[in-house]
Formats: C-alpha cells, structure tokens, sequence
C-alpha cells in the first residue's frame, strides 16, 4: 500500500467528504423542522458541525478498512442518520417526500458549486494542481451520495421518497423493508447491481445536466 498516495488522496477528499456528509444531513433535519418535526433540532442536528454527523464506524473506520482490503477499487460508508419522527410532520406521508429530497437536493446543489469552481479555477488559470483535484473530489463525491441516497429502497432517500409516493396499501409493503433495506443495497453494491444499473448511469445523467445548466458560464469564461 503507497502510505504517500493515500495521505494525498485524504488530504484532497476530506474537505469535499466533510462538506457532503455535514451539508447532507443538515438539510434533512431541516427540512423536518420547516415541515413541523423539531427532533433534529432539539438535539442540536441541524448544524454545520461535522462532528455531530460523523459516525465513527460508518464515516472513518468502514471506509479506511475497505481502501486498505479492496487497494481503493471499493469504497463505502455513511454519516449519522439526523432523527426524524415522521408522525410530528404536519403531513406526514407528503412532507416525507420533501424530508428525504432534502438530502441529495443539497449534494447536488454542492456539485453544481463544486463544478463552478473547477471552471473558475481552469479560467484563472490556476497552477494549483491540488486544489482543481479537490474541486474534482467536490464533483465525484456529491454526485455519487446524490445518485446512491436516491436508490428506491428504504431506509435511503430514495425509498422514503417511493414510500411516500405510492398509495397507501403499496407504501406499507416497501416499507416493511426498511428492517432488511441495509444489507439487501450492501448486496446489491458488492454484486455491482447498484452501480451497473444506477449509480453510474444516473450519475453520468447529472453531470451532463450540471454541464448543460453551467454552459453559458463557460461560454463566458472560456
């Protein structure tokens, strides 16, 4: 294992990583707040300090173990889950949706942000390799919590999103899956299931939308 190469490699994702994960989870507790249920809030979740999202298990030790197991081809591993008590939402099959969009809408919003800064960073003609590396991270990172998190499968954004959306009788039977939801998508990513068939052509979608809505910036700065 090249010690140097992975010191480089955390050096350029920490920030990008961090930025997601906080942001991420913060705009889940509120949205819950803005729609009625002050949980998050009262335990001091909706806040910009990583520290209270990191899980140590599922933010440091799971990612590093599997980069050192797999040589960086396989990565995985998740932030503390902001507590959401659905039943205070004041509608709580609907505000379900915007709870969960909230999430990956805030990713997406940061890959957007981070492609903006590549561009101004290249236009600048900036000779700082590091930091067009890190805006690249910002990219890649983002999109990939913004695709993986819409999975429709519960407890991800995506199945709270499905659940919400479905009629009442279908609803309940995604949602006695959630019990089960974390190791069927473990199964389903080690198998490439995930990432064949929805994480790299939604994330590929995406970045072409990011690049279409950015393309009179670029015609500007370039």
């Amino acid at each position: 294992m090249d010690i140097a190469n992975l010191i480089q490699t955390v050096a350029i994702y920490a920030l990008p990583v961090l930025f997601a994960i906080t942001v991420h989870e913060a705009a889940h507790g509120y949205a819950a707040l803005h729609f009625g249920d002050p949980t998050a809030h009262m335990l001091g979740r909706i806040t910009l300090n990583p520290i209270k999202h990191i899980d140590p298990v599922g933010t440091l030790l799971m990612p590093l173990v599997l980069y050192f197991a797999t040589s960086g081809a396989f990565l995985f591993g998740y932030a503390k889950p902001v507590p959401v008590n659905f039943g205070r939402l004041r509608h709580p099959k609907r505000d379900m949706v915007w709870v969960a969009l909230a999430g990956p809408g805030a990713n997406l919003v940061q890959a957007i942000g981070w492609t903006l800064l590549a561009y101004l960073l290249v236009a600048l003609g900036s000779e700082e390799r590091f930091f067009l590396e890190m805006a690249r991270a910002g990219v890649l990172v983002n999109l990939v919590m913004f695709a993986f998190n819409l999975f429709p499968l519960p407890p991800l954004d995506g199945g709270r999103i499905l659940v919400g959306l479905l009629p009442m009788r279908q609803a309940m039977l995604v949602s006695r899956l959630e019990p089960y939801g974390f190791f069927i998508v473990m199964a389903l990513v080690i198998s490439g299931v995930v990432g064949a068939l929805w994480l790299r052509p939604l994330m590929g979608f995406t970045a072409h939308a990011i690049e279409l809505l950015l393309t009179p910036l670029r015609w500007l700065l370039f």
